[in-house]
């Protein structure tokens, strides 16, 4: 059973920073696209980032102030979050591809969700 979990949510204040961390277990994603979205209050799911082997991508509401990266075994996916932003709050989820796909692969895998809280 493949599980997605992700860590490093909490309340920060704009201007902060904060990591989050996801872990898959399960299966390797070596190779695969990993990525993250975000859901607030009262909105649909949005793109944040993505990750495979040859680099990585970031939506322009985060571009310069989000760094997605990949741990050594390739099973783990970090998002480094600086400069924060109230309009930054909301859960975040970590997900998972059986693609190669940089841009638009599908998303089999998603983790529950932790939540960013960034106080004004």
């Amino acid at each position: 059973q493949v599980q997605l979990v992700e860590s490093g949510g909490g309340l920060v204040q704009a201007g902060g920073s904060l990591r989050l961390s996801c872990a898959a277990s399960g299966r390797t994603f070596s190779g695969y696209a990993m990525g993250w979205f975000r859901q607030a209050p009262g909105k649909e799911r949005e793109f944040v980032a993505s990750i495979v082997r040859s680099g990585g991508r970031t939506a322009d509401s985060v571009k310069g102030r989000f760094t997605i990266s990949r741990g050594y075994a390739w099973n783990t996916v970090y998002l480094q979050m600086n400069s924060l932003k109230p309009e930054d709050t909301a859960v975040y989820y970590c997900a998972g591809s059986e693609s190669m796909q940089l841009v638009n692969p599908t998303w089999r895998y998603w983790g529950q969700g932790t939540q960013v809280t960034v106080s004004s």
